[in-house]
């Protein structure tokens, strides 16, 4: 069926207005097909669906977002918080989720929150929030994924949210992550294998639990591999500054590391910049890996090993739950890893 045979030529090439109406003409199915399938409702069968998109992408049909939520309870905006110190992540992030509200016609809203106010300036600031955002659920990004006050207002709320990399209680909602502490051993076993035996690793923030999480795979990893030196740490704070600070206390060190680990690719761009302040080769005089393959891991030399873990994949998988009409299944939804080695780490030198 073509658009000259059911008359709607015109429409498709902008003269006129193209409805629902007349996806429902061209696919040959009702009108309430066709809506049950812009909305993402469950149960629809892959050949209805294949028949209203084949119809919908043929008359560049838009579908009336303003008309769609005046029909419903829906606003058909979700929204995406954060309180995160990592440009790069929060992009990887924002990314992935918009590809999803896109992909259902649904508009996105980004906002920052600052979960470390008191416990009554954080619930005014996200009543606040929501008032003023009329979203149909949030997309909850770390640490604010494990911010007990948040997702009690929201429970309160009857706000729908589903979680990225949470860590306390992980049956609570729906969640998308990767496995943080068996990454973080990943890489211990990487440093280990080069014949690494002094070692620093520096911290995220406290209040991020996947943080922790890295922080506890890498050192009990390495314990059980028979690391008998004292593992050196130092706050990296998960930021650029952070990891120049960090990094420029341990180079200090008599001893200093043979190897570091900054747990995201941020810090771990710091410390190379504090090698090179301190006149230090990567890897030749300290091997340095990160956490995250950001973009960043690319634009460092030399380039940065580290950890995959596919942030936008989260952000989109994240939202898509969110934008199912069906409530999701509770529980933590596990995606793959794996270790990237480039050329920032090799042996250490021999002595």
């Amino acid at each position: 069926m073509s658009l000259a045979s059911t008359g709607l030529a015109s429409t498709a090439h902008g003269i006129g207005h193209t409805t629902m109406e007349d996806v429902a003409k061209l696919a040959g199915v009702s009108l309430k097909s066709v809506s049950r399938v812009i909305n993402s409702e469950p149960h629809v069968s892959g050949k209805l669906r294949a028949k209203v998109e084949a119809a919908i992408a043929e008359l560049n049909y838009v579908p009336d977002t303003a008309a769609r939520s005046l029909a419903g309870s829906r606003t058909f905006i979700i929204g995406l918080l954060f309180d995160n110190p990592s440009p790069n992540y929060t992009m990887d992030i924002q990314k992935g989720v918009y590809e999803a509200c896109r992909a259902n016609q649904y508009h996105l809203r980004i906002d920052n929150v600052d979960s470390t106010v008191p416990r009554e300036q954080l619930e005014t600031q996200l009543l606040a929030l929501v008032r003023n955002s009329r979203c149909d659920g949030f997309v909850l990004t770390p640490p604010l994924t494990d911010d007990m006050v948040l997702l009690d207002f929201l429970e309160r709320s009857g706000i729908r949210y589903v979680r990225i990399a949470p860590a306390m209680q992980p049956d609570r909602s729906p969640g998308i992550g990767i496995d943080d502490r068996a990454a973080a051993a990943a890489m211990a076993r990487h440093l280990w294998d080069l014949g690494h035996r002094r070692i620093a690793v520096l911290r995220g923030p406290a209040s991020h639990s996947a943080a922790s999480l890295r922080l506890d795979g890498f050192i009990e990893t390495l314990g059980e591999l028979g690391l008998e030196q004292t593992l050196i740490e130092a706050d990296g704070g998960f930021s650029f500054d952070g990891g120049i600070r960090a990094g420029s206390e341990v180079l200090a060190m008599n001893p200093r590391p043979t190897a570091i680990f900054a747990t995201n690719d941020d810090s771990a761009a710091g410390v190379m910049a504090a090698c090179s302040q301190a006149g230090l080769k990567v890897p030749e005089d300290v091997s340095v890996c990160g956490f995250d393959d950001s973009w960043i891991a690319r634009s460092v030399w030399p380039y940065l090993t580290t950890v995959y873990q596919p942030v936008e994949e989260m952000g989109r998988a994240a939202a898509s739950l969110l934008l199912r009409r069906d409530e999701p299944e509770h529980g933590l939804r596990l995606l793959d890893f794996h270790l990237v080695v480039r050329d920032s780490t090799a042996p250490p030198k021999a002595v």
